[in-house]
């Protein structure tokens, strides 16, 4: 798998990739989320290409106390393979260069199964809950 910055090429691929690893959530426009993201800083969205076909993104921000993973995703037909340890790999290593100190992640409550993966990779579950609050609608 080759992995390489998003391309505006990719938009339709990586909202199929999300909705297909059933990312998607009907308070969020993916459309909107990768024009933000593009806006913002365009270096940490990353995608996998395998055989030409788009299977992977990864989605990261810091602001220079942590980063963040957003939008790992792996095609379903492409998954336990190690792409997605690949696609960390890339996500870690673009925050070191930059001197970032911790990467964090949310694992939603109907997928603990990514619990144990993130575990084997070395994540561990801190003792803090997170929180949000909308500041704009994507109605």
């Amino acid at each position: 798998m080759q992995i390489r910055p998003f391309q505006h090429a990719d938009e339709d691929a990586v909202i199929a990739l999300w909705q297909a690893c059933e990312l998607s959530r009907p308070w969020n426009d993916p459309r909107r989320d990768i024009a933000r993201k593009l806006a913002e800083d365009p270096s940490l969205f990353l995608v996998g290409i395998l055989d030409g076909e788009l299977i992977a993104s990864a989605m990261a921000g810091y602001e220079g106390h942590r980063g963040w993973l957003h939008y790992l995703a792996v095609a379903p037909a492409h998954q336990g393979r190690g792409h997605g340890k690949r696609m960390i790999a890339a996500v870690e290593r673009a925050l070191i260069a930059r001197g970032c100190p911790k990467l964090m992640l949310m694992v939603r409550h109907e997928r603990p199964e990514l619990l144990e993966l993130y575990d084997r990779l070395g994540y561990t579950q801190g003792e803090f809950v997170t929180l949000g609050k909308r500041l704009i609608a994507d109605d």
